[in-house]
């Protein structure tokens, strides 16, 4: 690992194209194939329209070396699972991994502003305050991690059970998360006023705190989704059974005010809840869609990521087969279907604008515009899967 260039070529190597061919009759001797190549007729070099298709070994060399970033930060020495900006400057980034580590640096350089240590498995969950002050971590066996930014200390701790997500409130000092016995948790920070949010024994796979700050939004791996009043401590709706999904959740967004809420699910359904009513408003789904590599024919194509266009009514929802949906909230038709050779992990609708971004299983990041569904840019250089994105203002 110390020479990540050669690292990234060695990688490449590895995934040179291998055509395998069928030889359709294996009785064939030598002397039947020599016989069908003079058949075969080697003059003709043909125009370069035939070679569609083909790459040369230059081709591919630059392929694999094509890299478009700006900075490479380098500390990790396992897969990287998550990334975060600091709100307030956007020039602070916090990235935790599965070499137990998580680091807090500065975008312009790399430099690492400090380490945030003690964890003993993997960081999975890495983020800021609403304010940029602080930075809570998480690791696979629960432990979290409070980080006051500034003194560069350790300010708070606490484990909990398997950790499936974490987040800050929207505007106070105060952390939500989510885990596999079916809890949510919420703390003031740094006092560590506690407070559980229980229910049945399933996973609470993703959450949300909506805007107005007095209510969140959990995804449960039972399909259920329930909205929660934070003061009070109560479920004000319960969306299951026929209303809620018929397999766990795997994403939820909110839109700007918080009135609606999208969830996505591995059913390959994604749903628009109505956050006042509690009522499922819109069902979303590509037909035909079959993850690629899924051993079970039946297997729905599962719904990976989910997001709000913050300046025109549309939504984007991203599939595992590699679709990225673009559907009309007014009419709630399909606009466009914007197609990628893999799986999609994560999509970002930047804040003001129709662009939406995607990461992929390809190791490619790819800009779409909503409007005209046509893809703006891509961006390369990983040489394995993205696992994890984020947009600066």
């Amino acid at each position: 690992m110390d020479n990540p260039e050669e690292n990234a070529v060695e990688l490449h190597g590895d995934e040179e194209i291998i055509e395998v061919i069928d030889l359709n009759d294996a009785e064939q001797g030598p002397d039947d194939l020599a016989d069908e190549l003079e058949d075969v007729d080697f003059e003709d070099p043909g125009n370069g329209e035939d070679n569609e298709g083909w790459e040369t070994e230059d081709e591919m060399e630059a392929e694999a070396e094509q890299d478009d970033s700006e900075l490479t930060f380098t500390k990790h020495t396992g897969s990287v699972f998550c990334v975060s900006l600091d709100p307030v400057t956007n020039s602070l980034a916090v990235t935790g991994g599965e070499d137990d580590k998580a680091y807090v640096w500065r975008v312009s350089d790399g430099e690492v502003l400090f380490e945030c240590t003690g964890h003993k498995d993997s960081v999975t969950c890495a983020v800021f305050s609403h304010d940029s002050s602080l930075v809570a971590l998480g690791d696979m066996s629960g432990l979290i991690k409070v980080w006051k930014v500034e003194s560069k200390e350790e300010i708070w701790s606490f484990e909990v059970g398997d950790l499936a997500w974490l987040e800050w409130h929207p505007c106070a000092p105060v952390l939500l998360a989510g885990t596999d016995d079916g809890n949510m948790w919420m703390w003031k920070i740094p006092a560590g006023d506690c407070k559980t949010f229980e229910s049945p024994a399933c996973q609470a796979t993703s959450g949300k705190v909506l805007p107005d700050g007095k209510r969140a939004v959990v995804g449960y791996e039972d399909g259920t989704v329930r909205l929660w009043d934070l003061k009070q401590g109560n479920a004000i709706h319960v969306i299951k059974g026929q209303d809620g999904h018929q397999g766990a959740l795997t994403c939820l967004a909110c839109n700007k005010d918080g009135s609606l809420v999208l969830t996505g699910s591995v059913d390959g359904c994604a749903k628009l809840i109505n956050t006042a009513t509690g009522k499922v408003v819109g069902v979303f789904s590509v037909e035909g869609g079959r993850a690629k590599g899924s051993k079970d024919e039946e297997e729905s194509n599962s719904v990976e990521s989910v997001g709000f266009c913050n300046i025109l009514p549309l939504i984007a929802v991203a599939y595992l087969d590699g679709t990225l949906a673009i559907y009309d909230l007014s009419t709630q038709g399909l606009r466009h279907k914007c197609q990628h050779e893999a799986g999609i992990v994560h999509l970002q609708w930047e804040q003001s604008s129709s662009v939406v971004s995607t990461c992929s299983l390809d190791g490619v990041l790819r800009l779409w515009d909503a409007r005209s569904g046509s893809m703006v840019s891509e961006f390369r250089g990983h040489t394995a899967e993205i696992l994890d994105f984020t947009l600066n203002r």
